[in-house]
């Protein structure tokens, strides 16, 4: 192969999911933030969805290798299934042999299973790839399982992931009760034209290029316009542009051997094979997360969690919100693990920065104990006791990039 000319260690365009290779773009990053979102919040309900090709699958793999120890996961990726053969297959990812058990036992083995790890310490999270291929039969046992609970705290998280026909579903009447169960809907939109080629020069840093431009600069503009951003698209049209450098003995892929490739691949331009919405002669931007409720003037919105079960919620429009133990605080959470007046969220119109107010026990972001931090789109702050997570609620076309020399960090002692 090409390894030794291109001087690198491993094949940067592979089309199999690897962790290694995860470049997390503006939306990557905000669909991993909510699949965490569901170890931290025990009602965690994530839908997930993304064409063909946009990473899903990568970003799980991604979740699942930095899942701590006492976390017990089902992955689903067979979807299709009857309600029994989709019950026992998630038995057998918990260690089960179900084959000869009738569909009530198999309930009855799973509501045990469940409680029995709760009461013990762990969580258990189910995932489902592919997840636009159950039928409305199966979606209905999914329901049915995201409604185990103790009198405190549900005792199943879910991450469906999908094609854009999961949402489709979800949306039917038939399946009110379902959508209705779901905290958090994201979806992953193509890279922009930016970030294709960040997602390559990154894709051939960790294949070992250490910073050498293996592609010229004026190929970008062609890969993104024969791609539209979608990763396995970039993946397909880099390798064999490469391996047409290869073949004529060059170590820098060129505007020639990208345009043997196209035709290699009998491509045409993107746009011209799909239906995408264009505003303005322009792609348009990803859909929100969620629906922006209330004024167009909100920014965000935060969750309040407490042991992993969410407490409150509540929206953010331009302007102050301070948060402490007393009554006269705007949001007020009653525990003795929060000051007086704990810290405040400065909301304008294109940031959101959380300010601890000189409080006892502090706040913290990723362990460490901060004064100021510039809120980014899936960020979970600790209070106390307690977890505020933030979501941008603004189109990613208008929302800024995260700026960590906003956050003052010291070491929590």
């Amino acid at each position: 192969m090409y390894l030794e000319l291109f001087k690198l260690l491993e094949l940067p365009f592979r089309l199999s999911p690897d962790p290694h290779f995860l470049y997390l773009s503006k939306q990557h990053a905000r669909a991993k933030a909510y699949m965490e979102s569901t170890i931290w919040f025990t009602d965690g309900f994530v839908v997930i969805t993304g064409e063909i090709g946009a990473g899903k699958t990568t970003l799980i793999e991604t979740f699942l290798r930095e899942l701590q120890t006492d976390v017990v996961v089902a992955q689903i990726n067979q979807t299709q299934l009857s309600p029994t053969a989709f019950l026992q297959t998630v038995l057998v990812q918990f260690g089960f042999t179900p084959f000869h058990m009738k569909k009530p036992e198999v309930l009855a083995t799973l509501n045990e299973f469940l409680l029995d790890q709760q009461a013990n310490g762990r969580k258990v999270m189910l995932i489902i790839d592919e997840a636009q291929n159950l039928s409305n039969r199966v979606l209905e046992e999914v329901r049915m399982l995201s409604g185990v609970e103790t009198t405190k705290d549900k005792a199943l998280r879910i991450i469906l992931a999908g094609q854009p026909q999961l949402n489709d579903k979800l949306n039917s009447e038939e399946l009110v009760q379902l959508a209705q169960r779901v905290r958090l809907r994201f979806h992953l939109a193509a890279l922009s034209k930016s970030e294709t080629s960040a997602y390559i020069d990154h894709r051939l840093e960790v294949a070992g290029s250490q910073g050498r431009k293996i592609f010229a600069e004026d190929t970008y503009p062609t890969i993104y316009r024969y791609t539209g951003g979608t990763p396995r698209l970039i993946n397909t049209l880099c390798d064999t542009a490469m391996m047409a450098a290869y073949a004529k003995d060059r170590d820098t892929v060129s505007v020639e051997d990208l345009d043997a490739a196209i035709r290699e691949l009998q491509w045409v331009e993107f746009s011209s094979g799909t239906n995408r919405m264009r505003i303005g002669g322009t792609e348009s931007a990803a859909p929100p997360a969620v629906a922006v409720a209330g004024s167009g003037q909100t920014v965000g919105r935060i969750l309040i969690a407490h042991e992993g079960k969410t407490t409150m919620e509540r929206e953010l429009k331009p302007g102050r919100v301070v948060i402490g133990r007393t009554p006269d605080n705007d949001l007020q959470i009653d525990s003795k693990f929060i000051s007086r007046h704990h810290c405040q969220i400065v909301t304008q119109g294109d940031s959101c920065v959380i300010e601890d107010l000189n409080s006892t026990n502090g706040i913290y972001v990723q362990f460490k104990r901060v004064r100021r931090h510039n809120l980014n789109d899936g960020d979970v702050v600790q209070v106390g006791k307690h977890e505020i997570m933030y979501l941008d609620e603004r189109t990613p076309r208008v929302r800024q990039a995260p700026d960590m020399t906003e956050t003052e960090v010291f070491d929590k002692t």
